[in-house]
């Protein structure tokens, strides 16, 4: 009899321990899929904004030399990812091939001038940022006129910062949930042994002696959880980088890695702090309050 109850808790506690688990797993996949979708956000985002071109008109009167030595002052200001020299004749030919027809020919003359094309940093491709590059470059001895595209960059920091919004809404969403399931998974796993806690308080042991094989035996459950989710996620990136390879999902290790440490530390910080607080409730209570 002794034995077939002893057979049927250690089922009932495998059982337990498997649900835990199964339950960190969801949700880690989760923040983990949300983390990767942040950081991915960010790169491309960052890629948009580089592509913005700001482009220098030089005065006509510069000669090879100052122009050589104007590129290399551009290209170690701090907000400068790229710099490229246009020659005029280069600009009408580039016009030329827009247009369809040859507009020197029917001015005489070609009004464009020299320039160079910057290609700025992510973070400096903001209203403010360019508006205080282009009033310096206005300024400088060497240029004639600034032009930059400022609708676009006005449209895409705004539409940025509300897709940021919505995703830092999402994450905090995510991330509270993630706390109060895997919080729910200990508390039940440990109030399945809520008399043995007191069991062993009454026999003499310390507060920190009974909690420290229970906060190990959750950080174990909440490692496994967390392989399990990231062995998902990372099917998952495989499927998905063959249809949109574009993403290169398997080919950010930056990323990938921020995703995998991300959930490692979310899963054992989480596991640590709910069965501190779990264990430590049933070690307050009164051996009455046990049955309800």
């Amino acid at each position: 009899m002794t034995t077939s109850f002893d057979s049927f808790q250690k089922r009932r506690l495998q059982s337990s321990y498997v649900s835990v688990v199964i339950s960190i797993a969801l949700v880690l996949f989760m923040i983990g899929m949300l983390g990767l979708i942040v950081l991915k956000s960010t790169k491309v985002a960052n890629h948009f904004k580089e592509k913005v071109v700001m482009t220098l008109f030089l005065k006509d009167d510069l000669d090879k030399k100052q122009i050589a030595s104007f590129k290399e002052a551009l290209a170690k200001e701090p907000f400068t990812k790229n710099v490229r020299y246009v020659s005029k004749e280069e600009a009408a030919k580039a016009y030329k091939r827009d247009l369809g027809e040859d507009f020197i020919k029917f001015l005489g003359d070609n009004p464009l001038k020299n320039g160079f094309d910057i290609k700025l940093k992510a973070a400096f491709v903001t209203p403010e940022e360019m508006l205080r590059i282009e009033k310096k470059y206005q300024k400088n001895k060497f240029v004639a006129d600034v032009n930059y595209d400022k609708l676009l960059v006005t449209q895409l920091t705004k539409n940025i910062k509300r897709i940021s919004f919505w995703l830092l809404i999402l994450s905090g969403f995510f991330g509270l949930v993630a706390i109060i399931l895997i919080n729910s998974s200990i508390r039940l796993a440990i109030y399945s042994k809520r008399f043995n806690i007191k069991t062993m308080q009454m026999v003499g042991a310390t507060k920190r002696f009974i909690r420290k094989p229970f906060i190990w035996q959750s950080i174990k459950l909440g490692l496994i959880g967390a392989l399990v989710a990231l062995v998902s996620l990372f099917i998952v990136i495989y499927y998905v980088d063959d249809y949109v390879p574009t993403l290169a999902l398997t080919k950010d290790y930056t990323a990938l890695a921020y995703v995998t440490g991300g959930v490692l530390l979310t899963a054992f910080f989480i596991t640590w702090i709910s069965t501190f607080f779990a264990t430590q409730r049933f070690l307050n209570l009164q051996t009455n309050d046990l049955y309800y």
